[in-house]
C-alpha cells in the first residue's frame, strides 16, 4: 500500500512539496487548496501558473478544495499554510482526524496575538503531539525544478523525525534530523525579519561590508532570542539558522528580502505588500519586538525592522541609529 499524504496549502511551497512527494511511486498525494477557483485552475493547467510557472505537476498528484476528501485515509498531513491563516484554516480539519496521523509543518512564522509557533497552533487546533517541523534553505522555485536542496526535520519524537527523513528524501532533496523543534521553528521565523533588513540594506545601495555585518550580528540576535526561549544555540549555526539566513538574505527569490529592498528604494509598505505571496517577516517582526521588549532581550536590528515596518521610520534613519549606538564589546 502506498503512503498517503495530504498537503494542506497550495502556495508555492505547498505545491513544490506536494509535487516532490508525488514523484515517489510509493506515495499517494493530495494537495488541498482553500480556494475552489485555485484548485480548479491547478487541475486544469496542471501547473501553479501564479507562483511556479513552467513547472508541470505530476499526473499522480490529486488536487481538491474539499477538506474531508483531502485528508481521507491519509497517513501523514503536511501543513503549508501561512501563520496568519493557520489557526482558522486548520479548524475545519479537526473533526476529520479519525487517527492521530503525524503532521509535518512547513510554516515559518509566529502568531502575533499569542506568540505561538506553528507547531503550537497545530497542537492546539488538531489536538495532537504527533508533529514534526521541516525547515531550512529551500526556495520553492528551486525545489520544484529539482535543484539540490538540504533541510532539517525536527521533532520531539526521534522516531517521527527519522520517518519523515526517509519519506521526504530524494537524490536532490537531502534531509537531516534534529531534536530541537523550538530552535528550528524560531530560526525559521527570525531569519525572515533579518531578511527584510538585508533587503533594506540592498535597497539603500550599501555594499558587501554592510551586508556581512548585518548577517553576522543578525545571527547573534536570532541565537540570543532563541536561547532565551529554550532553543539550543547550535541549531542557529545549522541549516535552519545560518543556512536559511544566507538564502533569505541573498536570493532574488526571497519574499522577505524583496519587501526590504523595495522599502529601501522608497516604496510604500502598502504597495510592497500588495502582491500574491506572503512575507512572513512583516508580521513576525511585530511579535518578536513585543516579546523582546517585554523580556529585555537586546535585538537592535530586529527592533529597527519593526520601527520601519510598523512605525513608519525611514529606512536610512534606522540604519543611522544602528551605526551610532554606543561602542560595545563583541558578544556572540
Amino acid at each position: 500500500m502506498p503512503t498517503k499524504f495530504a498537503v494542506l496549502g497550495s502556495g508555492g511551497w505547498g505545491t513544490a512539496i506536494a509535487a516532490l512527494l508525488a514523484q515517489n511511486p510509493e506515495h499517494s498525494v493530495k494537495l488541498w487548496s482553500a480556494h475552489p477557483e485555485n484548485a480548479a485552475q491547478l487541475n486544469a493547467a496542471r501547473e501553479n501558473t501564479r507562483l511556479l510557472p513552467g513547472i508541470k505537476l505530476p499526473d499522480s498528484l490529486q488536487i481538491t478544495d474539499n477538506p474531508a476528501d483531502a485528508v481521507a485515509g491519509s497517513d501523514c498531513w503536511v501543513s503549508a499554510i501561512p501563520t496568519a491563516y493557520l489557526r482558522s484554516a486548520l479548524a475545519p480539519f479537526a473533526s476529520f482526524r479519525t487517527i492521530d496521523a503525524p503532521v509535518v509543518s512547513l510554516t515559518k512564522g509566529l502568531e502575533i496575538a499569542t506568540f505561538c509557533r506553528p507547531s503550537e497552533i497545530i497542537r492546539e487546533t488538531l489536538k495532537t503531539e504527533n508533529i514534526a517541523v521541516l525547515s531550512g534553505p529551500s526556495h520553492a522555485e528551486e525545489v520544484a525544478r529539482g535543484m539540490p536542496t538540504s533541510l532539517v526535520v525536527a521533532a520531539s519524537d526521534g522516531g517521527l523525525a527519522s520517518w519523515v527523513q526517509h519519506r521526504f528524501v530524494t537524490d536532490r532533496f537531502r534531509v537531516y534530523t534534529n531534536g530541537d523543534l523550538v530552535g528550528v521553528e524560531l530560526a525559521g521565523a527570525l531569519k525572515n525579519v533579518i531578511g527584510i533588513a538585508a533587503g533594506i540594506c540592498d535597497g539603500l545601495g550599501f555594499g558587501d561590508n554592510a551586508k556581512a555585518a548585518l548577517l553576522t550580528r543578525g545571527l547573534v540576535e536570532m541565537t540570543r532570542f532563541g536561547v532565551a526561549h529554550g532553543a539550543e544555540p547550535a541549531t542557529f549555526t545549522g541549516l535552519a539558522g545560518t543556512g536559511d539566513l544566507i538564502t533569505t538574505c541573498f536570493s532574488p527569490h526571497g519574499r522577505n528580502r524583496r519587501v526590504g529592498y523595495r522599502l529601501g528604494r522608497g516604496e510604500a509598505l502598502a504597495d510592497v505588500l500588495a502582491g500574491p505571496q506572503v512575507a512572513e517577516g512583516v508580521l513576525t517582526s511585530k511579535s518578536v519586538f513585543e516579546r523582546a521588549s517585554r523580556s529585555g532581550i537586546e535585538a537592535p536590528i530586529m527592533t529597527g525592522v519593526y520601527e520601519v515596518l510598523h512605525n513608519g521610520k525611514p529606512p536610512l534613519a534606522a540604519v543611522q541609529d544602528l551605526m551610532t549606538r554606543s561602542p560595545k564589546h563583541e558578544r556572540v
